[in-house]
């Protein structure tokens, strides 16, 4: 949906990304993106050297607010810094997301508005926090693992003065979500914690960094995996955002008792590949396979390879990793294999439109004759979808909370 986003005087048109979505009708903003910039304005704590250190601004309404267009044009080659010069504000905003999606959401948005003169730097998760950072502003994460590592890194930035003691900070969600427990999170982690009032369903959360105690972060976590099928046991290693991190989740589990056989030297897509488990025990059971895994998560991509060069470091050079939307770019009818186990929510949104767009990449990318095997809820009836996709499918398992079903090209 292209939202008009009125904040601090002016309109931005947002767009929610990717782009083609079969919901339209979510907007790219909330109440806490604007209760949030409604009290930098009000408070006055934005100069106009300052630098803004932005966590989780899912596509872009915090980022775009900073920037404001020029009313003549600047050549492309020009190097960011000396845009900033020319249009007469040396600010400087850094935004940090595990999301590819949420960083490609935020580029366009950015050129959406013709602001891409302005001085931003896109960050993942993984990348080391700027210096000298004047405000901090931090959309609360749905995943309590990705906060406590982020909150972990703010506070270890503190320590090597990457972020200063007197730095602003100031955390945003809607006021459902901020629980006493993630209150006290904040406040084991950075300091004293104080929140507002609640404004459109909203709130902020304020701290002070006064927290004494350093902590070491836990992350990537490790831990074993034995699997009965295959009668061998897995190191794996989860890095804060990924799904069930400390154990295998029952989806995944009962999805791997029911993989196909493959032939040999197949070509294999584990699409939204998390840790990569699925495509790690495709390679136990087939080792002459080439596998790519695929995900839009940062963290998780770089836990999947992890995992291969621990577990089949020989085999690694069988291996590809993709930072992807869905399977964008990927080569058509150039896949023997597609596993997949769909998400059917974006940040807090539930939505269909990553299953849709992943069976149609799917449909593409999948040579005649190749299969999608996927596993989900009951209740999703993906069964709908991959018959409108693929012109049929097919059962192959199901308990009384998944069903495991497969689409041929």
């Amino acid at each position: 949906m292209l939202s008009p986003f009125f904040v601090n005087d002016k309109q931005l048109k947002l767009s929610r990304f990717p782009l083609a979505q079969v919901n339209r009708s979510l907007q790219a903003w909330d109440a806490s993106d604007e209760y949030l910039l409604n009290h930098i304005k009000d408070e006055k704590l934005i100069s106009p050297t300052a630098r803004i250190l932005i966590f989780n601004d899912a596509f872009g309404a915090l980022t775009t607010s900073f920037c404001t267009p020029l009313d003549f044009d600047l050549p492309d080659n020009l190097p960011s810094d000396l845009h900033a010069n020319l249009r007469g504000n040396k600010t400087e905003v850094y935004c940090i997301n595990d999301s590819y999606v949420s960083s490609q959401g935020v580029a366009y948005n950015i050129d959406r508005n013709q602001l891409n003169n302005i001085n931003i730097n896109q960050l993942s998760s993984l990348d080391s926090l700027p210096t000298n950072i004047d405000v901090v502003l931090f959309k609360i994460p749905k995943s309590k693992s990705l906060l406590i590592a982020q909150l972990i890194q703010i506070q270890t930035s503190i320590e090597q003065y990457s972020v200063d003691k007197n730095t602003v900070f100031i955390a945003a969600d809607r006021a459902k979500e901020i629980h006493r427990s993630t209150l006290a999170l904040f406040e084991k982690y950075l300091g004293t914690t104080t929140t507002s009032l609640a404004v459109k369903k909203a709130r902020l959360v304020f701290c002070q960094f006064d927290q004494k105690q350093a902590h070491e972060s836990p992350f990537p976590t490790v831990w074993p995996l034995t699997n009965k099928t295959l009668n061998r046991d897995f190191v794996i290693s989860n890095h804060a955002n990924v799904y069930a991190r400390e154990k295998l989740d029952i989806g995944a589990r009962y999805f791997i008792e029911n993989l196909p056989d493959v032939n040999k030297h197949s070509q294999v897509i584990d699409l939204g590949c998390g840790n990569g488990v699925i495509g790690l025990t495709i390679l136990a059971n087939q080792p002459s396979a080439c596998i790519q895994f695929v995900d839009e998560s940062h963290m998780a991509i770089t836990s999947a390879q992890l995992n291969i060069e621990t577990n089949f470091p020989e085999l690694a050079t069988q291996c590809q990793f993709h930072l992807n939307d869905c399977l964008t770019n990927i080569e058509s009818n150039s896949v023997d294999l597609i596993l997949c186990n769909p998400p059917f929510h974006q940040q807090t949104a539930t939505t269909d439109h990553i299953a849709w767009q992943m069976f149609k990449d799917s449909h593409r990318v999948l040579k005649k004759g190749g299969e999608l095997r996927i596993i989900g809820n009951r209740q999703l009836a993906y069964h709908i979808k991959l018959k409108r996709i693929f012109g049929n499918e097919k059962l192959i398992a199901s308990n009384d909370k998944f069903v495991t079903q497969s689409a041929i090209k």
